[in-house]
């Protein structure tokens, strides 16, 4: 059981660090507090708190600054969450309802948000889906011997692509790409489209197969895309600012540009029991991550596609209010997903 006073202690020390990046001496410490005490008594409390391993000590003659362990138990219990404002509500609003309706790019939008509001690296992952397959597919003049192809998963995923064409697209044409697409691609896994399927649309197309190769290459392309896990980043190099990570910033900065060890690690977490988690420090389940606090949320959406929405920063973020407007986004994406399908 940590007393009262100790408690104030370690709760002052935290915050004067995350706010200054200075460790706290018995001196500073009396001037606090809200009662009268010795610095003899408050270097004898510092001291047991150390014990605990809650605080650390740079320097012997030093004051004390917190540990890793320590922040998580001021997160747990010691923290006053800092509540948003209605005008950050209403702007996080805006920005996210702009990409509502297209699952990918809300959570794009969310990362940048993140990164933002938090003065972290924010990232989301688009997570693979073995049974998603093709809904629809549009065939769109564009002018000047080009036409905009798009193209719907059953998971809502969209994707598109300019391509060049040598010929006029008009409705017989666009009535035969209609129907090689239903004959052949419609309903398709993404991850089962390849140029096979090319091949067998001679069969309905005959000699015209060939002003449909450019389009159906592409239409390959857009799948092979959109069957893949997808990440985006925002805000790498907020990290530089993290004073307190020192030379670790690079190792950090080299590990988010290896994508897939990120990818990997939102997959892990989807596959987890939990929908949110915050770890701090040694909690990180990846070793380049030990001294990050890494907030993570996932999401399940239309039909059974799955994503992960989260920051990364370093362990003296600003928690009373990184945690309320990453929460706060967290579940604003979560309505937006569930509400659109």
């Amino acid at each position: 059981m940590i007393s009262e006073r100790r408690l104030a202690i370690l709760n002052l020390i935290i915050e004067h660090y995350i706010q200054t990046g200075e460790p706290m001496g018995s001196k500073t410490l009396c001037s606090l507090l809200p009662y009268s005490v010795s610095s003899a008594t408050v270097r004898n409390e510092m001291a047991y708190l150390s014990q605990l391993g809650y605080l650390e000590q740079r320097h012997t003659s030093g004051g004390r600054i917190p540990s890793k362990a320590s922040y998580r138990y001021y997160v747990d219990n010691l923290m006053v969450p800092r509540e948003l404002s209605d005008y950050d509500k209403q702007s996080i609003d805006e920005a996210l309802s702009v990409n509502a309706g297209d699952p990918e790019r809300l959570l794009a939008d969310a990362a940048r948000l993140l990164s933002q509001y938090t003065n972290c690296t924010g990232f989301c992952c688009s997570l693979e889906d073995p049974l998603d397959c093709i809904q629809g597919v549009d065939l769109i003049p564009a002018g000047n011997s080009k036409a905009m192809l798009v193209m719907l998963t059953a998971g809502s995923k969209i994707k598109s692509s300019l391509i060049n064409i040598q010929r006029p697209i008009n409705d017989d044409f666009r009535y035969l790409f209609y129907e090689v697409v239903k004959r052949l691609f419609a309903g398709t896994a993404l991850s089962e489209v390849n140029t096979s399927l090319i091949q067998r649309s001679v069969l309905i197309a005959g000699e015209q197969v060939f002003d449909l190769v450019p389009i159906l290459t592409s239409l390959c392309s857009l799948c092979s895309e959109a069957s893949k896990s997808k990440l985006v980043l925002e805000g790498e190099t907020n990290l530089l600012s993290h004073s307190e990570l020192g030379n670790e910033v690079y190792r950090i900065l080299s590990f988010l540009t290896d994508r897939k060890r990120l990818i990997d690690f939102s997959e892990w977490f989807a596959e987890s029991n939990a929908k949110y988690n915050l770890f701090i420090g040694d909690e990180n389940p990846l070793y380049e991550l030990k001294n990050t606090a890494t907030a993570i949320s996932k999401f399940t959406y239309g039909n059974n596609q799955t994503a992960a929405l989260g920051l990364i920063g370093s362990t003296r973020i600003d928690y009373k209010s990184v945690i309320p407007v990453s929460e706060y986004i967290f579940n604003k994406v979560d309505n937006l997903l569930s509400s659109s399908h």
